[in-house]
């Protein structure tokens, strides 16, 4: 069947070129848009990371490729102390909310999550399109900040008071103001994203796909939407708060006022630990849908995997207070959010578990999807294992706010954001854009990054244990950190490398849009109800309305190299009775 007559046979005319392409409420359209954006943002993200780093590592030289820097005017041939303030603080605002979130929720999200149950789009269609040029606005708001009087937002990603809440910048210096006013406008466009993921998968899944027959991957997105959105609230609060006390004088967080500081660590950090698995679970939901395909085996514990996601959604409330061990907090309160961090790491542990068991005695295959897939898992090792020593408030004391922390964080982040991301991105390009990326181009990619990515944050905790704290202009300055100088350095030359590491993939994806090899509806050989549609899928993405007769990880077809059977044909009684 056509597209054409598919758009027909959906109820559907001829659409213009605005309504197909840009104001569109097709939902694999709008995961391409929030795709885009996301791979833009992190443009604009990388750009800062590099400008910090090369601050970092040669403080008193000029940067290299900077003349979009503003001209500094107190410090001849530097950087402007305050505007590296705002890197930090964007760099870290565009890569978890503009980045992470837009690509593995409102991409993949978007793109996967009707057409794995089913059905031929999002329960809202209007609302989808409106969450998306939402968080575009929210972009626009963020970016616009760096031209405002006093410049971006400056007092850290995490927008502690006072440095947020400084009564000398209220009416002034509006940074901070459109800081609060986009994160606003991206957390009302997850929420309407939110709504749409849950009523699509809870009441549009094809005849025969209960909630025990669904992929992991829409598992992982309904769990992250959940815990979104009751999650958020606290921080929406806090936001309109501490908006006020910068527009109207209240004092909500200032202690002259009879406020309190440390009221928005609770209220941001509430949020911002489930945040993490908001962010996580989509880019760990990518990984388990890979390692199966790849190594021709259903994937181990499938319920155990569901029940381990539902109850780490469940504890990532009860953890927040671990950010805060040096924060003036009840001591006696240390002891309870230590163990339920340190438990926060068994769920995830037999997530890996099970990763593990799936490849052991596979028929493995090593295409890119299956590399960034590996790099992830053995990346995300690390990162687990770390984070143990911050729960762990006597250790936390030492390395909180040193470089420690920001190499556990990335340890955690960017093996779920960027491997898990591109093993998803590379599995699932030939159903979004009908072709096959280049495979040579894409195993420079990950090697280059893989390698770099490790000799950037491996030597970041040699940094924290030596004391250099995070968040610091000039290292130089400290005498105790000058032996580290070398370490800081040997960094930033490999940042570099990361960066331009990235460069084969960003060729590959918009060169094989034209020139790949066409792509067919199953390339990979994968078993799920994705994969029985046309590449790209049509409007209403099924020729015929799809019925399942089996779950993806209930069967493997014996004598066959673990080969599965499509998904929308019934088990063979010969199969059914082997299975008992």
């Amino acid at each position: 069947m056509s597209q054409v007559a598919a758009v027909e046979q959906h109820g559907h005319g001829e659409l213009s070129f605005w309504r197909r392409y840009i104001f569109s409420v097709d939902h694999k359209v709008i995961g391409k848009q929030y795709l885009t954006l996301g791979l833009l943002m992190a443009l604009v993200g990388g750009a800062s990371a590099y400008v910090i780093r090369w601050q970092l590592a040669w403080p008193e030289t000029p940067i290299p490729l900077t003349s979009w820097v503003p001209e500094p005017s107190m410090y001849e041939g530097q950087l402007d102390p305050n505007f590296y303030n705002q890197l930090v603080t964007m760099h870290g605002t565009i890569m978890v909310f503009f980045v992470a979130m837009p690509i593995l929720l409102g991409g993949l999200g978007n793109f996967l999550l009707p057409i794995m149950v089913g059905a031929d789009d999002m329960a809202f269609p209007r609302l989808n399109m409106m969450s998306f040029w939402t968080i575009c606005t929210a972009a626009v708001v963020l970016i616009s900040s760096f031209f405002v009087p006093g410049g971006a937002a400056s007092a850290g990603w995490t927008g502690y008071p006072p440095l947020s809440d400084n009564p000398t910048y209220t009416g002034v210096y509006w940074g901070i103001n459109l800081w609060l006013i986009a994160l606003a406008l991206e957390f009302s466009s997850f929420l309407m994203g939110g709504v749409n993921f849950l009523t699509t998968a809870i009441n549009m899944r094809a005849p025969g796909l209960s909630f025990f027959r669904l992929p992991l991957m829409v598992w992982m997105q309904l769990t992250a939407a959940v815990l979104f959105m009751l999650s958020v609230g606290p921080l929406i609060g806090g936001a309109v708060m501490l908006l006020l006390d910068r527009t109207i004088g209240t004092t909500f967080f200032l202690p002259g006022g009879g406020g309190d500081p440390l009221l928005w660590q609770h209220l941001f950090w509430f949020f911002g630990h489930p945040e993490v698995y908001v962010v996580l679970l989509p880019g760990v939901g990518a990984v388990l849908e890979v390692l199966p395909v790849f190594a021709r085996k259903p994937i181990f514990g499938y319920r155990t995997i569901i029940y381990s996601t539902i109850i780490s959604g469940v504890l990532s409330f009860v953890v927040w207070a671990h950010h805060m061990f040096i924060a003036g907090i009840d001591p006696r309160l240390a002891t309870p959010f230590s163990i339920t961090t340190i438990l926060i790491s068994v769920p995830f542990a037999v997530m890996v578990f099970a990763m593990i068991v799936t490849l052991w005695g596979g028929s493995l295959t090593f295409p890119t999807p299956m590399l960034f897939a590996l790099g992830f898992l053995v990346t995300f090792l690390v990162g687990g294992v770390t984070g143990i020593f911050n729960g762990s408030a006597a250790v936390d004391i030492y390395i909180h706010g040193t470089y420690f922390v920001v190499a556990h964080f990335h340890y955690t982040l960017f093996p779920t954001v960027f491997f898990g991301g591109f093993a998803g991105i590379y599995f699932w390009y030939p159903k979004m854009f009908g072709r096959m990326m280049n495979e040579t181009l894409g195993k420079v990619h990950f090697w280059l990054t893989a390698i770099s990515f490790n000799l950037v944050f491996i030597p970041m905790f040699l940094l924290g244990i030596g004391g250099h704290m995070r968040r610091i202009y000039n290292p130089m300055q400290y005498e105790f950190l000058r032996p580290l100088a070398p370490v800081n350095q040997f960094i930033t030359v490999a940042a570099v490398i990361l960066l331009l590491s990235q460069l084969p993939f960003i060729v590959n994806f918009f060169a094989s849009m034209w020139w790949g090899k066409e792509a067919a509806a199953n390339p990979w050989r994968a078993n799920t109800l994705e994969w029985t549609a046309p590449s790209p899928p049509p409007h209403g993405n099924f020729e015929t309305a799809p019925t399942v007769y089996r779950g993806p990880y209930e069967y493997s077809a014996p004598g066959a190299e673990n080969d599965w059977l499509p998904q929308d044909r019934p088990i063979p009684a010969a199969a059914a009775a082997v299975r008992g």
